[in-house]
């Protein structure tokens, strides 16, 4: 599934009327019934429904879910906003058919007699606005969306809630704040960006018979159930504990233990068949005492119990993840330059080895070997001297560039995980919730990264796959065991093993 701006969506629609030949009338029609198919599973024939419709597409697949709710014995009522004069085209056909079997319009005349329309309706479908908006709204949509939100009357978005712009990187506008929204053809930018994803509610994708080319010029994709489920490889009968890669992870200190326990916990877990974890000798008796599967490698370490500048030799290792817990001495930092830059196998950089990399960003760009880099919006503010709003408001475009910029793989952290390959193409987690919210949980989600990049997958999707892992047993716990409140790391850890047997 695509994730598209304003453009690709209306570019995907061009391409489906002019070259492919389906009349724009058509796609209306097959909008407006899938939405009013989905709406009808959440109402009830004993519901008055109240149908906005603006001037545009949106308010033309307005006009199709009234007269389709309305065939199906419906009580529907339809309030256009904009003038006659404003509505044409495909969307004043539908109107007319609308009208024909017998629908009713009442036209805007002010906000109070929307309110008094509102208070004899028990459901709102939203067909104001669509993909076109950007900034503040004009006269009557800013009443009508105000009016609207203060009513408290459930309400349907179609493709997407009014007022809301489709891409990412605005703020200041002022939306309907649906309780579903069932968006036409792919999902839009604006539902994974954190300042507007809120205004969707829940939401559903519906088909409208876009042919899939359409969409070819958008570099974004959804990653679900669907997507791990399909890449997640099997077990061999006959595979060993070689079979499934032998991890190093190099972290923690005397005083920072803990973050490089989990990941190392988390690594066990995740699928990796071996895993060494390299620290200093203050810190292995704690680590081991919760790993006892794992084995350890003894690292110089300062006075301090901080790693210090020295050789480590990662032949016979699958894959490295560095960073967790190791303090940001300029020692410390110089051990991870060295290693990074010279380690022949994929690499993962966390934590304060990001700030470690900083330094030297030159060390990025120099490696022939993959690099994944896994900050949270705080830290990917730290590698660009972007500040943190902006990487809230942007994060597609800052993390695209960063990639392909340095020829990386990005795992940007956050309500919605984006992971960008080098080239930039960029795939949105769905799974997790704000139980992950904890400090350990990046740490984790490290361990599980590092699992799955050495199992048979692209690194691609071997880091898709472990976000979703990772977010999927946090969504399982809060069901089952825990709530938001009290989930921590460890138990997203000891979840795993029930997301393996849900997956299988």
């Amino acid at each position: 599934m695509h994730i598209v701006t304003a453009k690709e969506m209306y570019e995907a629609d061009r391409y489906a009327m002019e070259t492919i030949g389906i009349e724009g009338k058509l796609l209306m029609e097959n909008a407006g019934r899938a939405v009013a198919d989905k709406a009808a599973e959440r109402v009830n024939k004993a519901m008055h429904i109240l149908v906005m419709c603006g001037s545009g597409s949106n308010g033309g697949d307005g006009f199709v879910i009234a007269r389709t709710l309305l065939g199906w014995g419906y009580t529907v009522r339809v309030f256009q906003l904009a003038p006659d004069d404003k509505i044409s085209g495909d969307a004043a056909y539908h109107k007319q058919l609308y009208q024909n079997i017998g629908g009713k319009i009442e036209q805007w005349e002010s906000a109070a007699s929307l309110a008094a329309a509102l208070q004899e309706s028990d459901v709102v479908i939203d067909a104001m606005l669509g993909i076109g908006v950007t900034g503040k709204l004009r006269p009557p949509y800013d009443q009508a969306v105000e009016t609207v939100n203060q009513a408290g009357l459930p309400v349907i978005s179609v493709d997407i809630p009014s007022g809301v712009p489709a891409d990412e990187g605005h703020d200041g506008f002022v939306g309907i704040k649906a309780d579903r929204t069932l968006i036409v053809a792919e999902p839009k930018q604006s539902l994974f960006a954190q300042q507007t994803a809120s205004y969707y509610g829940s939401w559903e994708v519906v088909d409208i018979g876009l042919p899939s080319q359409a969409c070819a010029n958008s570099s974004r994709y959804v990653w679900g159930m669907e997507e791990t489920r399909a890449h997640l490889g099997e077990r061999g009968r006959f595979s060993h504990k070689g079979s499934h890669g032998k991890a190093l992870l190099i972290g923690g200190s005397q005083e920072m233990p803990g973050s490089i326990t989990l990941t190392t916990k988390a690594a066990l877990r995740g699928g990796s068949g071996l895993v060494t974890t390299g620290t200093v000798p203050q810190a292995i008796p704690s680590i081991a005492a919760h790993c006892a599967e794992a084995t350890y490698l003894s690292l110089n370490a300062d006075d301090r119990g901080r790693i210090v500048l020295q050789d480590v030799d990662v032949s016979g290792y699958d894959a490295l993840a560095i960073g967790m817990g190791m303090g940001r001495e300029q020692a410390t930092a110089d051990f991870t330059r060295k290693l990074v830059s010279e380690a022949n196998i994929p690499v993962l950089v966390d934590a304060d080895g990001l700030h470690h990399l900083k330094q030297d960003m030159r060390i990025l760009t120099q490696r022939r070997h993959p690099l994944i880099l896994t900050p949270h919006p705080g830290e990917m503010a730290m590698l660009t001297d972007f500040e943190v709003k902006d990487i809230i408001r942007r994060p597609f475009a800052i993390s695209r560039h960063f990639a392909i910029e340095y020829g990386v793989y990005l795992v940007l952290k956050g309500s919605f995980t984006i992971v960008t390959d080098p080239e930039g193409n960029q795939w949105v987690n769905t799974s997790g919730n704000a139980g992950l919210a904890k400090g350990g949980s990046g740490d984790a989600l490290s361990g599980i990264l590092l699992a799955q990049v050495m199992q048979q997958q692209n690194i691609q999707e071997a880091l898709s796959l472990g976000c979703y892992i990772h977010g999927m047993s946090a969504d399982q716990q809060v069901t089952s065991n825990h709530s938001m409140h009290d989930l921590t790391a460890s138990d997203v850890i000891d979840g795993l093993a029930t997301v393996f047997r849900t997956l299988s």
